[in-house]
């Protein structure tokens, strides 16, 4: 008999091995994730591998604003952690959903035992056990939990939908962060190119006060601020080195490489307009699509699904069960087949006051959703309004920024002509630099300003 049983169960487990071989998605009630998940889940790359990234190599290449914000969404692993993790919610539907599903599993059960034994210790049943091999499928079904899973199902949906726009706004911030970078670097290029033509232009002034003092034609006192006013340039230009360096490894980080690249900036090309004359206008705008806010209502609405799941608890659950299989090697008294099917309705009465629990937390929850959507519009406004004062003063200072060049620029001028006349001293010509070149630096930094001011109130009002 028990050998008949073992040979019974190794051809059953055989079978069981082949099934599961098989591939699951063939299944046509398989519920597909496009299906069940969000439709909002911004399109990012999927990675390759899992292992980490390796270390890339130097690339040369020609970006502008929109090419780099381009490569920050293909390469940088934020957008993908992100995404990745929208799915990964989209999932969760789906696990929640499947209790909705008919369950079904198939079992083998070989018994051998002694003659009219019975299990006595362990339960209040005390049933017979009957030498026997046996193959049985039993399939069960929810019929109605009166809307305890549907709520779960929707909750998980709506949670699926904040996840999405997390990683929407996970995307935003990137790409504000590009911008930023981008033309951060802009403004320390063009500051160097400042610093280097002003080390250029004191050289040649250095070289010709020291000419005109060998010549006796120039004191000393005139080739020390002449040296004085080199140092100074030398030091603008070294500050100025680094920080390009800075930023070009910020803008090359931000991009997704871990290494410094030899990258070659596009300026922008786009002209420059005034920022909206109204904020409220935008404030607006941004309740509407900031996906911070939309996250947030979707976690609200999540909440809410959740607490009235936890109240449906206190109704009963009501599903269906059936069994079928049959029993090759038997004892006499049992059948060859088996066949079941029955409802079982399972009412709560007392869990020491667990469900009561959970739905006054899912409550309070939900009371503090609401608060924190109260509290991000406040930040929201808040945030909207200052980048547009940014916006506007940055735009302001443009105009501003030319005419204090211009001035400088004349200023200057008129500095070295009565200089090389001899109507005035160095300390008036080493004036006149220096408010040139602090002149020249602000109207290279105003334009590229704006331009982040113009992105950062974009990214505050509808995003990039």
């Amino acid at each position: 008999m028990t050998q008949k049983i073992a040979l019974l169960l190794c051809m059953s487990f055989l079978s069981l091995a082949c099934l599961a071989e098989q591939n699951p998605s063939d299944n046509p009630l398989e519920p597909q994730p496009w299906a069940l998940g969000t439709q909002n889940i911004p399109k990012a790359p999927v990675p390759n591998s899992t292992l980490p990234r390796q270390a890339a190599t130097t690339v040369s290449a020609r970006l502008d604003i929109k090419d780099a914000e381009a490569t920050a969404i293909k390469n940088n692993p934020a957008i993908s952690v992100a995404w990745l993790n929208a799915l990964a919610s989209q999932q969760v539907t789906r696990e929640v959903k499947s209790s909705l599903w008919p369950t079904s599993s198939v079992d083998v059960t070989g018994v051998d035992a002694y003659n009219n034994s019975r299990i006595s210790a362990g339960g209040l049943n005390n049933p017979i056990i009957f030498p026997r091999a046996a193959v049985g499928a039993t399939v069960g079904q929810l019929i109605t939990d009166f809307g305890h899973t549907t709520n779960l199902v929707a909750s998980a949906r709506l949670r699926a939908e904040a996840e999405a726009q997390n990683s929407l706004a996970t995307k935003e911030q990137v790409l504000l962060a590009v911008d930023q970078a981008f033309y951060g670097a802009l403004a320390a290029q063009a500051v160097l190119k400042v610093a280097q033509e002003t080390v250029s232009s004191r050289q040649l002034l250095t070289d010709q006060v020291s000419a005109l003092t060998k010549s006796k034609l120039k004191s000393d006192l005139d080739l020390s601020f002449a040296n004085v006013n080199l140092a100074q340039a030398k030091l603008l230009q070294l500050d100025a080195e680094n920080n390009e360096q800075a930023a070009m490894a910020s803008l090359s980080a931000i991009l997704g490489y871990p290494t410094l690249q030899n990258i070659t900036l596009l300026e922008d090309t786009e002209p420059l307009t005034a920022p909206p004359t109204d904020p409220d206008g935008l404030i607006v705008e941004a309740f509407s699509k900031r996906p911070e806010i939309l996250a947030l209502e979707f976690e609200s609405q999540s909440v809410e699904k959740l607490h009235a799941a936890d109240r449906d608890q206190y109704f009963p659950t009501i599903s269906a069960l059936a069994a079928v299989g049959g029993a090759p090697v038997r004892d006499d008294r049992l059948s060859a087949t088996y066949g079941a099917v029955g409802v079982n309705i399972q009412i709560p009465v007392f869990n020491g006051f667990l469900f009561n629990a959970r739905t006054q937390e899912a409550e309070l929850r939900s009371q503090a959703a609401k608060q924190q959507i109260l509290d991000l519009r406040n930040r929201i406004s808040r945030d909207v309004r200052t980048s547009w004062l940014n916006a506007k003063t940055s735009y302001e200072r443009l105009g501003v920024s030319r005419q204090l060049l211009d001035e400088a620029n004349r200023a200057l001028d008129l500095a070295q002509t009565r200089y090389n006349l001899g109507l005035s001293s160095i300390v008036e010509l080493s004036q006149g630099q220096l408010q040139q070149t602090q002149a020249e630096i602000g109207s290279a930094q105003a334009d590229y300003e704006y331009r982040l001011a113009l992105s950062v109130l974009r990214y505050q009002t509808s995003g990039l």
